[in-house]
């Protein structure tokens, strides 16, 4: 009993603090699915990321504000009002998640585990051999508590987006991806600055700060694959 009114104040508490977040609120006026929409845009607005015209894929998408938020940003300037912008779109974005996603105009949505080669096989041909300007990624393991086991998890999905980025990022293009401070975290960081020339962490002011998570940004990569 015990533990089941630790876990009633917990989830209560959790309630109460995202009724009142600034950024839930805000996302609920200007029509982003969630608030970590203002996730990437504090990163685009610091990095300068984002530019029309470009070829995007988006990781671990669902619910899918992070590809509002490309695909506004991929909008001429009178379309890009309302919830997903919609009309003309200068760019490309690819979108895929375990889970589904509601569809938004002009992004490529695929459902299923990057971690299975069909999937995998099957996003490769949606990009179609084109060089990648960006990959960003919003992948998380679902977490045990078990500190080693998490650890290990969300290495698993930083190397997928690594290698994946490695494969199909032009030469200086860009990953942002998630990750936890924590056990590896500083395993993941030197991962990223064998890989790219610019390496930046990021912790963006929508992100909670009782929250662990931050951004690993690498622009650049240090060795372009051979296509």
């Amino acid at each position: 009993m015990k533990t089941q009114t630790k876990s009633k104040k917990v989830n209560k508490a959790w309630l109460n603090d995202h009724v009142h977040d600034p950024y839930v609120r805000l996302a609920q006026k200007e029509g982003y699915r969630a608030r970590a929409a203002y996730k990437l845009k504090e990163i685009d607005e610091t990095l300068g990321l984002v530019r029309p015209g470009q070829v995007v894929v988006d990781l671990g998408s669902c619910p899918g504000a992070w590809s509002q938020y490309l695909r506004r940003r991929f909008a001429p300037k009178q379309a890009g009002v309302g919830g997903a912008a919609v009309g003309e779109l200068q760019g490309t974005i690819i979108a895929l998640d375990l889970l589904p996603m509601e569809a938004i105009e002009g992004v490529q949505f695929i459902q299923g585990d990057m971690r299975e080669d069909g999937v995998l096989a099957e996003l490769e041909a949606a990009v179609g051999g084109r060089p990648l300007d960006l990959v960003v990624s919003d992948m998380a393991p679902n977490l045990s508590g078990v500190e080693v086991t998490d650890a290990a998890r969300i290495a698993h999905l930083i190397e997928l987006a690594l290698d994946f980025a490695q494969q199909h990022l032009k030469a200086d293009g860009a990953l942002v991806a998630k990750v936890f401070h924590g056990s590896g975290y500083s395993q993941l960081v030197e991962a990223f600055k064998r890989q790219f020339r610019v390496v930046k962490a990021i912790k963006p002011k929508a992100s909670r700060d009782r929250s662990s998570e931050t951004f690993l940004v690498g622009i650049g990569l240090r060795q372009s694959p051979s296509r």
